[in-house]
């Protein structure tokens, strides 16, 4: 196993890009009641330099997701009964990837037979970088053997919880104990990168082991998590590798909730605190 403690850095942009140059990212989010975690993850994406952002949402939700940020857009999807994407989305989400560079899947989307339906058409997606979390790794839960019949490139960030989840969902061995055994172990078995949050987040693609030293207490609040998949995504969407990207992201997250914690306490901080920081935790390339 090889320990990676050199932090990864974006190139430096050319004088002359424009946003097309810094990638097209979609986050596949939200739900009745759910339109902060959408909203986070777009806006996190706009700062850690993606291009162009969109978010694909339930109807019902896409209003108040697109008052939140006039930098991203918005695409609308059809909901079931109870405000989720239904599986009717399913063309529009596949038309959407065809235009994207990456994709997250999960922030406040809730659990439902057609979202676990739609996951396992973009699981199926030859050689689609994706980001899975929240509740996109609950219905990933619910898919069986997805590692058997996945094509796509994925990036798994759970926490403890479901981490536990997870792995019950595919191996009758019990859990190692030990967070770094955890998963390096699921990255192993199922070929994704996994990003296993917590105090020390722990990245790894089964081989390679970056621990996270950068974070504080003040980031166990609501919609962290979602700030870190927008973050991961968008340097995916700007051409790192999975890995470097998601290990990259988590160093960026915590510096910046601990630029954060400075003015607002452990306490007091809340996610949206942290991406108000992050143009002062984003290293010069």
């Amino acid at each position: 196993m090889q320990i990676i403690d050199k932090i990864p850095k974006l190139k430096p942009r050319a004088v002359d890009a424009h946003k097309g140059d810094f990638g097209r990212v979609l986050i596949v989010a939200g739900s009745l009641g759910m339109s902060g975690a959408a909203a986070l993850a777009g806006r996190s994406a706009l700062r850690s330099g993606a291009g162009l952002v969109r978010i694909a949402v339930p109807e019902s939700v896409l209003p108040i997701v697109a008052s939140i940020d006039p930098c991203y857009t918005t695409i609308l999807l059809p909901e079931d009964a109870a405000g989720r994407i239904s599986a009717e989305a399913v063309p529009a989400i596949l038309s959407a990837i065809e235009e994207n560079d990456a994709i997250a899947f999960g922030p406040g989307i809730g659990t439902s037979t057609d979202l676990r339906s739609i996951l396992e058409k973009l699981c199926d997606q030859e050689a689609l970088r994706i980001v899975i979390d929240a509740d996109g790794l609950n219905n990933l839960a619910g898919l069986g053997d997805w590692p058997a019949r996945t094509r796509a490139n994925l990036i798994l960030t759970p926490h403890p919880g479901e981490m536990k989840k997870l792995w019950r969902s595919l191996i009758r061995e019990p859990m190692p104990p030990n967070r770094q055994d955890q998963a390096t172990e699921f990255a192993r078995r199922t070929g994704a990168i996994v990003v296993l949050k917590g105090a020390g987040t722990v990245v790894t693609d089964g081989e390679k082991v970056y621990t996270n030293k950068t974070g504080n207490p003040g980031m166990a609040t609501a919609g962290s998590g979602d700030v870190l998949t927008g973050m991961i995504t968008a340097l995916i969407a700007q051409g790192m590798s999975n890995l470097e990207a998601a290990i990259l992201a988590v160093h960026v997250h915590g510096k910046a909730a601990d630029i954060a914690a400075q003015t607002t306490t452990q306490t007091a901080l809340i996610a949206t605190d942290i991406i108000e920081t992050l143009p002062k935790a984003w290293p010069q390339p």
